[in-house]
């Protein structure tokens, strides 16, 4: 991963296209992509101009006007060339079909996967030209973030040194224990959308869970009132200024002590953190679900590990008491 912009987006896509159609013409036997190395930096030579086209510190309105032209014709000769090697990439996709390459199990794999990349170069090439060329703004719902791992999204953290992050968000929800009962990977959802679902699925294994304490973000007037139907006590904080019966019920003595005991939950986030959900290596949303689960089993273990730990060494301590109990009592003299 790396931080997305429309055009650095499309030279990822492209670069695979030529790559991945390189590979398909040889084994085809073309010699249309003999320079495909040259072909991609000579792409990368374009990237770098548009981008250095982008940065500019003029102050005088004529010199900025200058720069935002020789930016626009950097952007739209980097269009022109990545769309001349996408033209070229489908004409040896004919070429291989006419010539009877196509077939077999490898030469579909390839030919999808050259073509999938083909439309993400596509939609990065419209909406750059609608961005730079055409001053529009790009809807956020319009955005990839990742030509390979396509269900990454755009997280706004809001928090100091980290205000952005690229992931999937996870919701944990974590018991007195420090044991993690129940996660989901939240695929374009807030958290406000998953709250009656996770307390629903975690009721259905574990019926005895009467109280549960959530963040602000959870909060809205339907979860309020969907989860008093399933729990005895709800730490659910309001957003906003509260009226007197929401003080009253978030000044409870049963509330407070909910809530004082929920700051251990970000314990639990910190250790999946550091024990891998840092960053995933697996590939494709299921490769991600599954390593969440397992980082998620991981946490468990241990925390199994911790409370082993710790039962051995009070046993340990109260031997070493014992045993200086046992010492002869001298006589006096």
């Amino acid at each position: 991963m790396h931080y997305p912009t429309d055009i650095n987006l499309l030279f990822d896509a492209t670069r695979k296209v030529i790559e991945l159609t390189a590979r398909l013409g040889s084994d085809q036997g073309l010699p249309d992509w003999r320079q495909h190395a040259y072909n991609v930096r000579h792409l990368k030579r374009h990237l770098r101009a548009a981008q250095n086209a982008k940065h500019s510190k003029a102050r005088n309105e004529a010199q900025k006007a200058t720069n935002d032209t020789r930016m626009i014709e950097a952007h739209k000769t980097y269009l022109e060339v990545a769309q001349g090697y996408l033209d070229k990439a489908r004409e040896t996709l004919a070429k291989t079909e006419s010539y009877g390459g196509a077939g077999g199990v490898e030469y579909l794999v390839a030919k999808i996967q050259i073509e999938t990349f083909m439309k993400h170069a596509d939609r990065q090439i419209d909406q750059t030209r609608r961005r730079v060329i055409l001053g529009e703004t790009i809807p956020h719902a319009e955005k990839v973030f990742s030509v390979f791992e396509t269900h990454t999204e755009w997280i706004s953290k809001g928090k100091a040194g980290v205000p952005v992050e690229l992931g999937l968000r996870v919701c944990i929800l974590e018991d007195q224990h420090r044991f993690v009962l129940h996660h989901r990977v939240m695929e374009k959802q807030t958290d406000d959308q998953v709250t009656v679902a996770m307390v629903k699925e975690t009721k259905e294994r574990f019926a005895d869970l009467e109280a549960f304490s959530f963040d602000k973000g959870f909060h809205s007037p339907t979860n309020q009132q969907e989860l008093q139907a399933h729990l005895k006590l709800v730490a659910l904080p309001r957003k906003g200024k509260l009226s007197q019966q929401a003080q009253a019920v978030e000044s409870s003595e049963h509330f407070v002590k909910a809530r004082r005991r929920h700051s251990a939950v970000e314990s639990a986030i910190n250790a999946l953190e550091v024990h891998g959900l840092d960053r995933c290596p697996d590939q494709g949303i299921r490769g991600f679900k599954r390593y969440v689960a397992l980082a998620v089993v991981a946490r468990n273990v241990h925390r199994i590990g911790a409370i082993l730990k710790e039962r051995e060494n009070r046993r340990a301590k109260r031997a070493t008491r014992y045993a200086q109990r046992d010492s002869p009592h001298k006589l006096a003299a």
